[in-house]
């Protein structure tokens, strides 16, 4: 939400000749089903940039984002004490999204400048942050912390010179979903900049759910956690004396 707002207001901001260049673009699919084969699932950006002027002299640069819905996490630090391990500090993170995949048509620092990532929050580290007033001195450590391990896992990451640029025109790249995505609305931001600077953004979106028995389990555990329960219980105690029996039969004979 906050890369919405900033976003707009930027492009309201932003001078006459920024908007003489603009996006139009596509996606291979809009919509993303989870269910109990799904192992992950590919989603192919495309667009072209519109003109009624000239091609200008300096080199054209594309930025992709794809961000999945966000949230607020809390970091804990474990320490060794006393011959166990313990959770210390712990720190919120704050809007850390659930994925957050970048892809460049260049080098990112030569693409996109430090000012414009500033303001736009469009890197990695720029959207991680931790929430104002942490107690502890060094707070960043925590948000470094759960970048580190969210990459490890898949969910964040930056491929740069991934998308490919076509007579400063046409554009394309593909963006991996992995298995363990969680479900809800990505937004997928395209950025054309010129010596480092936004000239025009698009902005789409992608719905990502669970479909299935997979949606059914998920409603069932948050509308009805009682009922859940139980059921899980039930499940766990048929199986329990199936196998039981099985085995005193193989057993037995």
């Amino acid at each position: 939400m906050m890369r919405l707002l900033l976003s707009l207001l930027l492009f309201l901001a932003a001078p006459a000749w920024a908007q003489e260049e603009r996006i139009v673009a596509g996606m291979s699919q809009n919509r993303v089903a989870i269910d109990a084969t799904f192992v992950g699932s590919e989603i192919l950006l495309f667009g072209a940039v519109k003109r009624e002027t000239p091609i200008p002299d300096s080199p054209l640069g594309v930025v992709i984002v794809i961000e999945g819905p966000e949230e607020t996490v809390t970091v804990r630090r474990k320490e060794r004490q006393f011959g166990i391990w313990v959770n210390t500090d712990a720190v919120a993170v704050r809007d850390a999204p659930a994925f957050y995949a970048i892809a460049t048509s260049g080098r990112f620092d030569y693409v996109l400048s430090e000012e414009e990532n500033r303001d736009r929050l469009v890197s990695i580290e720029e959207t991680v942050q931790v929430i104002e007033n942490a107690e502890v001195d060094d707070a960043e450590a925590f948000a470094d912390a759960l970048i580190r391990i969210r990459e490890k896992e898949g969910l964040y990451s930056l491929a740069e010179d991934s998308v490919f640029l076509d007579q400063s025109t046409l554009f394309s790249t593909s963006v991996q979903l992995p298995s363990n995505v969680v479900e809800g609305l990505y937004t997928a931001h395209i950025y054309l900049t010129r010596e480092g600077k936004v000239v025009s953004n698009h902005v789409s979106y992608v719905s990502v759910r669970k479909v299935g028995l997979e949606r059914w389990v998920f409603n069932l555990a948050h509308e009805r956690p009682l009922i859940y329960g139980l059921l899980s219980l039930a499940i766990a105690g048929f199986f329990g004396w199936a196998a039981s029996t099985l085995f005193r039969f193989v057993f037995r004979n």
